[in-house]
């Protein structure tokens, strides 16, 4: 009998992966989490029936999510991530020896303890000493903070369930808040093909450009995604993503990525027309 995981990403289109197994499956506080095995893209985790990561691709999420901001921010040391329970993000940020302390924030346990005992190539850097985990709501933790970060990664699920509110005007105005005078914040901004998901990009940006003074919007190309076109945002108080960027002391860290460099961060700020169109309806 063929096993097969499905996930709509509209109602006339789904995604669909075959699994040689079940490995995990459990309800959490505030989730249903499962952890597949698929011949294709290996062991990958959904959250409430949504596909969170596969071992085969989320090398490209986590890259450049973190990556393109180190490429710019020129001392960046202390850093805030909210979500990333499966630790990809963590795993990237601790490569750089800059970095003094990471607060990560994940509203469940859970999906670490999961993402610890069944993804270890992803939660592999969870116990580095410079991290703390903070088991809590991220809007309620950036509340308490003020001008405390360099960079803040928003790693959220999607705009509804448990991650609705950090995609909320007054959660990027904390966020605002909580960086230092020449602060970076990056998330991840939906895919912008399919009109709902293109519905929640918009009002994201929109959010994100009335808090920030330098807002800009990149891509990458994630195949299990909605789409496979994924956004990012970028949004700074003092760094712009293409003028600031610092090629050289970025490859002096020597850093071996599989899809980052500095030549495609480059490139992936050139976003098609479509998607400017998208956003420049909510610019002004």
């Amino acid at each position: 009998m063929d096993l097969w995981f499905s996930e709509y990403h509209t109602p006339n289109v789904k995604l669909a992966i075959r699994v040689d197994r079940q490995l995990y499956t459990g309800q959490s506080e505030f989730q249903r989490i499962d952890v597949f095995e698929s011949p294709e893209f290996g062991r990958f985790l959904t959250l409430d029936g949504y596909m969170m990561l596969t071992e085969k691709d989320e090398f490209i999420y986590h890259e450049m999510i973190v990556h393109v901001p180190l490429a710019v921010h020129p001392n960046v040391r202390r850093v805030l991530v909210i979500g990333a329970g499966d630790g990809g993000v963590i795993r990237e940020l601790t490569r750089y020896p800059d970095i003094e302390h990471i607060d990560m924030v994940e509203i469940d346990p859970l999906v670490v303890t999961v993402s610890r005992e069944y993804l270890p190539g992803t939660a592999c850097s969870l116990d580095d000493p410079r991290v703390s985990i903070h088991y809590e709501d991220g809007l309620k933790f950036i509340r308490r903070c003020e001008a405390t970060y360099d960079l803040i990664i928003v790693d959220s699920t999607d705009p509804f369930g448990p991650g609705e509110g950090l995609f909320t005007r007054e959660f990027y105005g904390n966020c605002y808040k909580a960086l230092r005078e020449d602060g970076i914040m990056v998330n991840q901004h939906e895919s912008p093909f399919y009109q709902e998901d293109a519905i929640a990009c918009q009002r994201a940006h929109k959010r994100i450009v009335e808090s920030f003074p330098i807002s800009r919007v990149y891509q990458a190309h994630i195949p299990t995604y909605p789409s496979g076109h994924w956004l990012f945002g970028f949004a700074s108080k003092k760094y712009h993503p293409l003028k600031d960027l610092d090629e050289a002391r970025w490859k002096a860290y020597n850093l071996p990525c599989r899809y980052y460099t500095t030549t495609l961060h480059k490139g992936a700020f050139y976003i098609p027309a479509y998607v400017e169109e998208l956003l420049k309806d909510v610019e002004s």
